[in-house]
């Protein structure tokens, strides 16, 4: 197999969010045919990541502060860097960005597919599979 570079940033200067929004539409727009009035909200207030692989845009992500806690939210990696750990290095950036303590509540809605990465960062399911845009999910909660 070929080796990667695999890096993660912040991102905020609207140059790099259009690429964060571009991996999110080809995702899940173009691929899971999610509505697109439903994936763009909370854009302003919400905390956005970018993952390059050999310095090309490989993924995306985000969190915000809900009334509820931290909400994790968009990940995405285009299909070409999949099984090469953007998602793993995504979700190990924005939990060392949010710095959650023991108090705090950090949740997220994840689709199916991707309980078995979350549960390695210690999500743990809670309550019923719902649908979301079209996809089923289960509410995942970081152990405390």
């Amino acid at each position: 197999m070929r080796s990667h570079q695999l890096h993660v940033e912040k991102v905020s200067n609207q140059q790099d969010l259009e690429k964060v929004f571009e991996i999110r539409r080809i995702v899940f727009v173009g691929e899971q045919n999610c509505p697109p009035e439903l994936e763009w909200e909370h854009e302003d207030e919400s905390t956005h990541f970018l993952a390059f692989v050999n310095d090309v845009p490989a993924g995306a992500a985000r969190w915000r502060k809900t009334e509820q806690g931290f909400k994790l939210e968009r990940f995405a990696v285009l299909k070409d860097f999949r099984g090469l750990g953007v998602g793993a290095a995504l979700v190990e950036n924005v939990l060392a960005d949010v710095k959650p303590s023991k108090d705090d509540y950090v949740y997220l809605n994840a689709q199916i597919t991707a309980m078995g990465l979350y549960a390695k960062f210690d999500f743990e399911k809670v309550g019923e599979q719902f649908e979301e845009a079209g996809i089923q999910h289960f509410k995942m909660v970081l152990k405390k």
